[in-house]
């Protein structure tokens, strides 16, 4: 394969590792792009940049644009300086050439990252399971996320999830609560916090799990990162739960992408009459498995629970103690409904003072919510006990 002048060749990238680095920050370059450059340099990252722009532009796809970029490369990246930069911040970059360090289930998908900035370490296996969902969200499914997340934790389970507010933070919150590992992949650069409510909850996972990103240091988060986000998370995971979505959500397309690399996709039920529902309504209409528990999450999986009855699904397993006047109230909801202040006023006929002060109690003892439209309902990990 011909080179440039010896000049030229002297300030090409010598190592496919930080040949991926570069082709990872540079502009105008997409993935399919690349794919067809690795394919002619015969997935060689470094001999890319040993092409001439004669030979660049033969490549089917790549026209002047990412041609010259190519040619000027030290005009838009400085590879010294975002190692200098990763090692201030304890990342790593890694590559599929790196073994364990890059996770095993995304080499077998069609777009597998160039690489991945890391923070944390996890060392990788092929248990782990993406619980997603909206961002707008229900007191019942931030409740369940938590709960499904910290009983497949406590089984062995990496649980992956985009560090979004709603569904995702329950996520990785309830596979902390177990004491178990999470991963987060964000939608921005590693050195970028989004949203910067989850700071504590980025340290803690970096210290219990791992964060990865594709993106390079200083990259904001915007609509173009996140599908690419969405992706990484359904390429690394065996499977895919989604609790509520809307129809057009971000996590209709991470179970769609987890479908299309024939990985299982589960979905929680939820009311007819939410918004946050259909999402996973619609799923489960196409084919996406209805699942309501640990067990049948590990069930569909292929694995039994490790130990004999329910795992518990959350990070409290059994009911705290009540008084006589908690046992009585708690008593109207067993059945799953859900009561307004008026209405188990009229049940009991218990003062509005006594009554108000019994179901804080309760809420303070995690088995009662309440929900958006002002009512209570049991908490989802206490409804079966």
């Amino acid at each position: 394969m011909a080179s440039r002048s010896s000049s030229a060749a002297s300030t090409h990238p010598s190592d496919n590792r930080t040949a991926r680095l570069i082709l990872n920050a540079l502009p105008n370059i997409g993935p399919i792009s690349c794919r067809r450059m690795l394919a002619h340099c015969h997935d060689s990252p470094a001999a890319i940049f040993l092409l001439s722009r004669q030979q660049l532009l033969a490549i089917k796809g790549i026209g002047p644009a990412i041609a010259d970029t190519l040619l000027n490369w030290r005009s838009f990246f400085n590879p010294s300086a975002e190692e200098e930069k990763m090692a201030q911040r304890n990342l790593r970059f890694v590559t599929p050439e790196d073994g364990e360090a890059y996770p095993p289930l995304l080499r077998e998908t069609y777009d597998p990252p160039l690489g991945l900035y890391v923070a944390g370490n996890f060392r990788w296996h092929d248990r782990t399971i993406a619980i997603v969902g909206s961002r707008r969200t229900t007191p019942y499914g931030r409740a369940m996320a938590r709960s499904l997340a910290a009983g497949l934790a406590a089984a062995g389970w990496c649980v992956v999830s985009g560090l979004a507010r709603g569904i995702d933070t329950a996520a990785h919150q309830g596979a902390l609560d177990a004491g178990g590992a999470t991963t987060a992949v964000l939608g921005c650069g590693p050195d970028i916090v989004y949203p910067p409510e989850n700071l504590d909850l980025l340290r803690a996972i970096t210290e219990q799990g791992a964060v990865f990103s594709e993106f390079p240091l200083g990259r904001s988060a915007d609509k173009q990162t996140f599908p690419m986000r969405n992706r990484i998370v359904a390429g690394m995971s065996r499977a895919t739960l989604v609790i509520e979505s809307d129809l057009n959500g971000g996590s209709m397309i991470t179970a769609r992408m987890a479908a299309d690399q024939n990985r299982l996709v589960c979905a929680l039920p939820g009311r007819a009459d939410h918004a946050t529902s259909r999402g996973c309504h619609a799923l489960i209409r196409e084919g996406a498995t209805l699942v309501t528990s640990v067990e049948e999450i590990l069930e569909e999986l292929g694995e039994a629970p490790a130990a004999q009855g329910e795992l518990p699904l959350g990070p409290v397993g059994t009911r705290p103690e009540l008084s006589a006047a908690e046992e009585n109230l708690w008593q109207h909801f067993t059945d799953g409904s859900a009561h307004s202040p008026d209405t188990l006023a009229d049940r009991t006929a218990l003062p509005v003072a006594n009554l108000m002060a019994t179901l804080l109690a309760l809420e303070l003892k995690n088995l009662l919510i309440k929900n958006s439209s002002g009512r209570y309902e049991a908490a989802p990990r206490t409804v079966r006990q």
